[in-house]
């Protein structure tokens, strides 16, 4: 009879307090699944790494593993980096079954997390400005997968139409453009009495403080304007749920990745080369270097 356990897959960081939040939510789902083994690792600068914690799944008997990667959208993390390191471990057991799960993606669940944190930051500032004179900036991860930074302005789009603000502004805080800093100085510019910076992140990290820097300097620059931080996802209750219904998929067969827009599938426009990329990790030389569980090193990255 299998025994069937479950990996959450992170990506790590050198911010002790993203590694506190991340465990936050696997502590979460663990009071939410009782029942079920489940274990958690991270790719790069933190420990575990996801060897351990598969190692620790295999050693408490579980035959079958479902992996779930924790990323809100599925890029070369998503897409590479987590499933080389599975697939290598699952070549090594044999015996041992691996089923990867899909990642968050654009969910009405994250949606709601997501207009709870932007209606707790203008509670917190007062109604003297509404939103008809207000600027939502959206802020992602980004990527170098036009499909993952495409999800993020979808994310905005359906903030901005759904909570009724007057504009919104889609940036990311480094790999593609615009970066935050060019969407600040220019969202300034346009006669806006407040702005909402809104981080579409899971949890904190060195990105997501950079991005509140950034935007308490451009607050400075421009006093008349209102700026406003609202918070990341986190440990929302319907974050679990998320993460049980990616399960469940699993479980039922639907865990399907949106592979039409997939620059490693199809020649999507000005990556036309990445298609048919093999499929490795790119973290090997970072595993367990960073933060995490008493020890300490030096590296680079979130």
């Amino acid at each position: 009879m299998d025994k069937t356990a479950i990996m959450m897959c992170g990506h790590g960081s050198r911010d002790r307090d993203a590694i506190t939040q991340f465990e936050g939510v696997v502590a979460g789902l663990k009071a939410r699944l009782p029942d079920t083994p489940l274990a958690h690792g991270f790719l790069e600068f933190a420990q575990p790494i996801i060897r351990d914690g598969l190692d620790s799944l295999v050693e408490g008997g579980a035959t079958r593993i479902l992996a779930l990667p924790c990323m809100l959208f599925a890029a070369a993390h998503a897409k590479n980096d987590i499933p080389s390191v599975l697939n290598r471990y699952a070549a090594e057991h044999p015996a041992l079954r691996i089923d990867y799960g899909r990642e968050l993606a654009v969910d009405l669940k994250l949606l709601r997390i997501a207009r709870t944190r932007i209606e707790a930051a203008e509670a917190a500032a007062g109604d003297h400005i509404g939103r008809e004179d207000t600027c939502l900036v959206v802020v992602g991860r980004g990527a170098s997968d036009p499909d993952a930074n495409a999800n993020v302005s979808k994310v905005a789009r359906m903030l901005w139409e759904g909570m009724g603000f007057a504009w919104t502004e889609v940036c990311y805080s480094g790999v593609t453009f615009p970066l935050t800093e060019t969407a600040f100085d220019r969202v300034t510019r346009l006669g806006f009495k407040r702005i909402i910076v809104f981080p579409y992140f899971l949890f904190t990290g060195v990105l997501v403080k950079r991005i509140y820097a950034h935007a308490e300097a451009a607050a400075a620059r421009h006093p008349e304007v209102e700026f406003l931080h609202a918070g990341y996802l986190n440990d929302h209750p319907l974050l679990i749920e998320t993460f049980v219904e990616r399960m469940e998929e699993i479980l039922k067969g639907q865990n399907l990745m949106n592979c039409q827009l997939c620059k490693y599938r199809e020649q999507v426009i000005g990556f036309e080369d990445a298609v048919g990329e093999p499929q490795m990790s790119h973290h090997h030389h970072v595993e367990g270097i960073g933060v995490g569980h008493g020890h300490h090193h030096h590296g680079s990255g979130e």
